[in-house]
C-alpha cells in the first residue's frame, strides 16, 4: 500500500495493486463504500485530477489475469461470449469472437473514443461508469447481456435491464466489483441483422444520441426477434419495448417500421444541455432508430 505524497492533483488517497480477485473484494469490504476500483482509467484518472471522485482508497485490477480475455461458454439458454472486465475495448474490437459472434458489439466498440483510449479504456469500465450516451452499455442493453458481480458474500448476476439505475448509477453495490459480462449469441436456424448508429459533435466524442438494432428472423422471414436500443436521450439506455412487441412476430416491412416510430418519442424523457436540446433528441432518436431498424431487416434478408 502506498500513499500518495499530494504532489499529483488529485486528492490523496491509498493505492493498492491488488493480485487476485479475493484482494479486490477484501479491500472494497474493508473501504466502506470509500475504496474504488481502477482499470482502464479514462474516466477515472481525469474526476481524480479535478477531485470529482475523492476516494480514500484506490485499487488497481489490471495485474489480475483472471480479469482479462474472451471466451464462449456454455450456459442454461445456450451458448454465450463472454468478456472479461479487464479487456482492452482495442481487443474487444480486434477479436475474432467478437467480429463473428457479436456483431453489433464490434460495430459499437468502432465509435468509442479513439484509437488511443480503447487500448486504454476495458468494457468493464464502461458498464462500470455507465455513461448514458456511452456504446457499450447501449449494445449490452440491446443484445440482453448480463453482468457478474463479486463482493466476499459471492457472485450474483444482474441483467442489463435491471442494472442501469440513472447516469452513473448501477445496480452494482460498493462491496462489488464487476468480474464479466455475457452476451447470447444468436440461434440457430435464424438469419440475424443488426446495426448502430450515432449522432456526435466530433467522431469519437459521446453520442449526443445512439441508436442500436437487431433483427432476428426465421425461414419463413417472420421475426421472430427484434430489439431497439436508444442512447443518450434519457438518463439511462433505454429498450423501445413497445416499438419492439409490434414488429415482433410477423413479416417486417420499411412500413411497419415507419408507421411504428412513435413508440420511440414516447419511450424517452431526454434533458438538454449545451450538446443539445430535447426536443433534438427526441427528433433525431426516432431519425436513427428507423435508420438502425432498416438497416439490421436488410442485413438479417440478405443473410
Amino acid at each position: 500500500m502506498v500513499r500518495t505524497d499530494g504532489s499529483m492533483k488529485a486528492a490523496k488517497f491509498d493505492y493498492i495493486q491488488a493480485a487476485t480477485v479475493d484482494e479486490v473484494v477484501d479491500a472494497l469490504a474493508k473501504g466502506d463504500g470509500e475504496a474504488i476500483v481502477i482499470a482502464g482509467g479514462q474516466t477515472l484518472m481525469p474526476m481524480l485530477s479535478m477531485r470529482l471522485a475523492r476516494p480514500e482508497t484506490v485499487i488497481d485490477i489490471n495485474r489480475i489475469a483472471e480479469l482479462s480475455g474472451i471466451e464462449v461458454a456454455s450456459a442454461a439458454n445456450g451458448d454465450e461470449v463472454v468478456i472479461k472486465a479487464c479487456t482492452r475495448q482495442a481487443a474487444a474490437l480486434a477479436s475474432d469472437i467478437i467480429q463473428t459472434q457479436l456483431p453489433l458489439l464490434a460495430k459499437a466498440i468502432a465509435y468509442v473514443g479513439h484509437q488511443q483510449t480503447r487500448n486504454r479504456g476495458t468494457v468493464g469500465g464502461s458498464l462500470s461508469h455507465a455513461d448514458p450516451a456511452s456504446e457499450i452499455p447501449l449494445t449490452a442493453l440491446t443484445m440482453d447481456a448480463y453482468v457478474r458481480l463479486r463482493s466476499v458474500a459471492g457472485t450474483r448476476d444482474v441483467a442489463m435491464v435491471d442494472y442501469f439505475l440513472g447516469p452513473m448509477m448501477t445496480a452494482r453495490a460498493d462491496n462489488e466489483i464487476l468480474l464479466s459480462v455475457h452476451f447470447p449469441t444468436a440461434q440457430t436456424g435464424v438469419r440475424t441483422g443488426t446495426a448502430f448508429h450515432e449522432v456526435s459533435e466530433l467522431r469519437g466524442d459521446f453520442a449526443v444520441v445512439a441508436a442500436a438494432a437487431v433483427i432476428e428472423l426465421d425461414g419463413a422471414g417472420t421475426s421472430t426477434k427484434v430489439a431497439l436500443g436508444i442512447g443518450g436521450a434519457d438518463g439511462v439506455p433505454k429498450r423501445i419495448t413497445e416499438l419492439e412487441e409490434k414488429l415482433r412476430g410477423g413479416r417486417i416491412d420499411p412500413g411497419g417500421i415507419h408507421a411504428a416510430l412513435g413508440e420511440i418519442a414516447d419511450a424517452l424523457s431526454p434533458g438538454g444541455d449545451q450538446h443539445a436540446g430535447a426536443a433534438y433528441r427526441r427528433r433525431v432518436a426516432a431519425v436513427l432508430g428507423e435508420r438502425a431498424l432498416l438497416e439490421a431487416l436488410a442485413e438479417a434478408e440478405r443473410a
